[in-house]
């Protein structure tokens, strides 16, 4: 513990009464305690800094650990390095002027740099009357002067002469107007005005006309902002009747897009049926078939007429089994191929349409005549007409042609 040279009071340290702001490459701020009720405010840097904002839990703390909560602090602050204060520390000492969290008795600056000397006058002109703020050459006069009012001796300034005290009053005022305009944003407070041939009354009516130009700076503001906002309000409005018209013409398609795939699944429903019946048609046919079959075989007739019978059963036979697969395969993607090639070529008739799905499914030209009920050579003159409806060049194959327009990207 250090005694004060000047009081040879105690003076009072604590690691926890410290705190680091890293701004204008860092600075230390440490409070100690002079006596039991005096606290010392000093800034640990060797180069000139901007104060960023109040540590307000800094000071509670030390509150806290001297029980000078809700106390009268006499604080004395060492302002050595420090240049200048940023607008959030102004807003935060206004706040605490008008909005205190905590009860000030007196507070004394010294070592003030010139850079900041105008700051810490504005501070001094806007607190309330009650509440001294002196600004001292060296920490000597600071501690004295607070000895001083703790002894209830007066401490306010004395002037040489009126004229003196009037201008330091007039000064006092023309600051505390700027503070409370820059500070505290009063557009509308009232101000002051020397008679006009008062040699101060320039200044005080600048502040007036610098008030005016501000407050009708921010009334454009406010209009500017009324403005954005009823623009946002019309935007939005506009916004929601689309969405709400998004949603209800959404709505009817999604009822739509539901009746279409109930009757799409009807009709895959009859179809399947449909499939069923004639799968089992062509079951019992191909049945029948073969039992004939075996029956020619066991009869004692004509060889050769046993052998074109024998002939036309098993074409018969695989005339069913034709049909039999082709039925099974057009439950998958070969209804999506007729639509395709029926739309792009609307001039093919039914029993093309589907001689193209044969010959796509790599059937013989033997076995699609035998399908479609006509001979060979009768098929092959179809598959000729249907190589010019199509529009195909010579040296063009029908079934690659029909190939690729299967495949998905065609």
């Amino acid at each position: 513990m250090h005694i004060c040279t000047v009081t040879n009071l105690p003076i009072t340290e604590n690691q926890k009464w410290q705190a680091f702001h890293n701004n204008d490459g860092g600075y230390k701020k440490i409070i100690k305690r002079l006596g039991d009720d005096i606290l010392l405010y000093s800034i640990d840097t060797d180069h000139n800094i901007s104060l960023d904002s109040m540590d307000i839990d800094l000071l509670r703390s030390v509150l806290e650990d001297s029980n000078l909560e809700g106390k009268p602090i006499c604080l004395v602050w060492d302002m050595k390095y420090i240049t200048s204060m940023s607008f959030t520390y102004k807003k935060q000492i206004a706040s605490l002027i008008y909005n205190p969290t905590f009860t000030f008795g007196i507070v004394i600056f010294y070592n003030v740099e010139p850079q900041f000397l105008i700051m810490a006058e504005t501070f001094a002109a806007m607190v309330p009357e009650q509440l001294p703020v002196l600004i001292k050459e060296n920490y000597t006069d600071a501690v004295s002067a607070v000895l001083d009012w703790k002894a209830g001796k007066l401490v306010s300034e004395i002037f040489e002469s009126e004229e003196d005290e009037k201008y330091e009053l007039q000064k006092r005022e023309f600051l505390a107007t700027l503070g409370r305009i820059s500070w505290m944003n009063m557009m509308d407070q009232s101000i002051y005005m020397p008679p006009e041939e008062d040699k101060l009354f320039p200044f005080f009516k600048a502040i007036d006309n610098l008030q005016g130009d501000l407050r009708e700076n921010v009334k454009e503001k406010e209009r500017e902002l009324e403005q954005i906002a009823r623009e946002g309000e019309k935007t939005l409005t506009e916004k929601n009747i689309l969405l709400n018209a998004q949603k209800e013409l959404y709505k009817k398609l999604k009822t739509q897009l539901e009746k279409e795939k109930s009757a799409l699944t009807a009709r895959i429903a009859t179809q399947e049926m449909e499939l069923t019946r004639i799968s089992t048609a062509i079951a019992e046919k191909t049945s029948a078939l073969r039992e004939l079959l075996d029956m020619i075989s066991s009869l004692d007739i004509d060889t050769a007429k046993k052998s074109i019978m024998i002939e036309n059963c098993r074409n018969m036979i695989n005339t069913e089994m034709i049909e039999k697969r082709l039925n099974i395969e057009l439950t998958t993607t070969d209804s999506e191929f007729l639509s395709k090639l029926q739309k792009k070529h609307p001039n093919l008739n039914q029993r093309e349409l589907r001689i193209c799905l044969l010959i796509k499914l790599n059937y013989n030209t033997r076995d699609i005549a035998r399908s479609v009920g006509i001979s060979t050579r009768g098929m092959e003159s179809i598959r000729y007409r249907m190589h010019k409806k199509i529009g195909l060049l010579k040296h063009q194959s029908l079934k690659s042609y029909l190939t690729d327009l299967a495949t998905p990207s065609s």
